[in-house]
């Protein structure tokens, strides 16, 4: 996994600047993921990269197109310090996973990582990282591909049966 750095408040302009916003394919909307803040970041990125920010990442909008435009580009995964709840739930609910690591700080752009969700670290350039525990029901919607495959696949949906009046 390469890591794409950034630093705090990277909002979800950055991410995808709100004119691409007619756009809904994620293929096509990663072709603009973080133009005009690292103009390279649309051309090199590739499947398995890893975006790492600071703290309060995706902050802004509620624009689900900010992970769309990750994940169009093969980001699965966002580490950061802190996010911003909206982006947090948006990415859950498209399929990428949002983990919180303290220490993003230690990592370097371009640097080769390895995240180990089940022993809870990620490890960059010599270095085991402290990361957040990913809740199995979370893990669970990632791993369907996002909350809409993931309630398809749902076996048993809670009905409420206590009748209104």
């Amino acid at each position: 996994m390469r890591v794409w750095k950034f630093g705090d408040n990277i909002d979800t302009d950055a991410i995808i600047p709100g004119r691409f916003l007619t756009i809904n394919n994620p293929d096509e909307l990663a072709k603009h993921a973080f133009e005009g803040t690292r103009d390279e970041y649309a051309k090199k990125v590739k499947e398995g990269d890893v975006v790492v920010g600071g703290k309060n990442f995706g902050c802004g909008s509620s624009r689900e197109h900010a992970p769309l435009a990750l994940l169009g580009g093969g980001v699965n995964v966002v580490l950061a310090q802190s996010f911003a709840r909206i982006f947090f739930r948006n990415a859950i609910n498209v399929g990428v996973l949002p983990v919180v690591c303290p220490d993003t700080d230690k990592i370097a752009d371009g640097a080769k990582i390895v995240l180990d969700l089940r022993k809870g670290y990620v490890e960059a350039e010599g270095k085991r990282l402290a990361i957040e525990p990913v809740p199995p029901f979370m893990q669970g919607i990632i791993d369907a591909g996002g909350l809409v495959e993931y309630a398809k696949n749902l076996r048993e949906v809670p009905v409420c049966t206590k009748s209104r009046r």
